[in-house]
């Protein structure tokens, strides 16, 4: 069966990881995804590597690991839009796309006469979807923005890390980014939001996605703790600022995830921890006061699961409910039950290797099933197809048009 969006087609302007992972998101639930490169190098993140992917003598490809896990299921058409009769190309496609995804500078876009204003015209329902560093307007606009840097300036990295004064303690990223993949989906949710009013109306809309106006609002309950307080919260480590315990404590043989919700499961834990007497004192008695005797209590329970191995742990808190967790390396990861049972790896067909494996959508519809993944196209792979389909063009003007350089 076809996916949700079967029937919809995305122009895919974008490179890097923000605006791919909004046209991946949509590629997995159904919608045709035209990725228009440079041709000759196209998507910058083609040669951020290694890893490479591996052909079938295990040679390494020209396919970078990280242009795969953000391109699958797309259709690759090579267009230099710096020459006219590209330009005209990408605005023949844009007069039939319901969607335009870009990542260029603000302005970057009107300069070859690509801009929103400029497809409307041609498309007056097309959803033309910028997303920037700082956005459309303000002081900052013209700015460039890439996700480590925003992570520093929207206060995540100020959130994240060892507390200051402790070994290793200090401002620390996350290990992927974070603020690029939030802002992509974020971008799926604007556009299919303006796809319901477009419904409506008859008309599409500029959408106006900052990298740093997403990192802000996903601070969530730290941007309130803060709003609340007028007191900026600090970095933590591993402890949470407003439940406790729910942190990283050591065992006899490694380390596990504790994450105690509520008083009943504080509870529990104490009981098999061979503790009961700890849910019964006053410091402890409901999570606000074990906030407050965070220091007290952390230790106590430090000195009691280092006593055990993390499986034992795991054996005994889950048979009573109590929320617990490796701290898993990708291998084991992949080797889950539960990952595998969910087929949240698949093998995909591939051009230069049998043996590409890719992550699957973690969408699940009951109706309307998501596409299985689809490899990342090669460079230009769907060129002619693409341009003889949609815009009729024949063998001899594509041609043409590759002898130019103009695809």
């Amino acid at each position: 069966m076809a996916g949700p969006l079967a029937g919809l087609r995305v122009l895919d302007l974008s490179r890097v990881l923000a605006g791919p992972w909004s046209g991946q998101t949509l590629a997995d639930l159904g919608a045709e995804v035209i990725k228009v490169e440079r041709p000759g190098s196209g998507d910058d993140t083609r040669g951020w590597g290694p890893p490479f992917l591996s052909d079938d003598d295990g040679k390494p490809t020209s396919e970078s690991a990280y242009y795969l896990s953000c391109n699958r299921g797309k259709k690759s058409v090579t267009i230099d839009m710096s020459q006219p009769a590209g330009q005209d190309l990408i605005r023949r496609l844009a007069a039939q796309s319901d969607f335009l995804i870009e990542n260029f500078k603000v302005g970057g876009l009107a300069r070859y006469g690509l801009g929103y204003d400029d497809l409307r015209k041609v498309n007056p329902a097309l959803i033309y979807c910028s997303i920037t560093g700082f956005g459309q307007t303000g002081p900052y606009k013209d700015h460039a923005g890439y996700d480590l840097m925003i992570q520093g300036m929207g206060g995540l990295m100020s959130l994240t890390g060892r507390a200051d004064g402790e070994p290793g303690g200090g401002p620390m990223k996350v290990g992927v980014a974070i603020v690029d993949i939030f802002t992509g989906l974020y971008a799926t949710v604007a556009m299919l939001a303006a796809l319901e009013h477009r419904r409506k109306t008859g008309e599409g809309q500029h959408v106006d996605l900052a990298l740093l106006d997403v990192q802000v609002s996903t601070l969530a309950n730290q941007a309130m703790n803060y709003l609340t307080t007028g007191v900026a919260p600090k970095r933590l480590g591993n402890a949470h600022p407003n439940i406790t315990p729910y942190e990283v404590f050591a065992t006899r043989d490694g380390h596990m995830i504790l994450a105690v919700g509520n008083d009943g499961q504080f509870a529990r834990f104490c009981a098999a921890a061979g503790a009961p007497e700890l849910a019964d004192d006053p410091r402890f008695a409901n999570n606000l006061l074990r906030v407050r005797n965070r220091a007290v209590l952390v230790p106590l329970i430090a000195a009691m699961l280092v006593q055990r191995s993390t499986d034992e742990w795991m054996s005994t808190l889950s048979l009573v409910h109590v929320p617990c967790g490796p701290i898993n390396t990708l291998d084991r990861v992949f080797a889950n039950p539960q990952i595998q049972h969910r087929e949240m790896c698949q093998n995909v067909p591939h051009p230069k290797s049998d043996a590409l494996r890719l992550l699957k959508s973690p969408i699940n519809y009951s109706a309307t099933p998501v596409d299985a993944p689809r490899a990342p196209p090669l460079l230009g792979e769907q060129t002619k197809e693409v341009l003889q389909e949609l815009l009729a063009l024949d063998a001899e003007a594509l041609d043409v048009l590759a002898a130019s350089g103009v695809i």
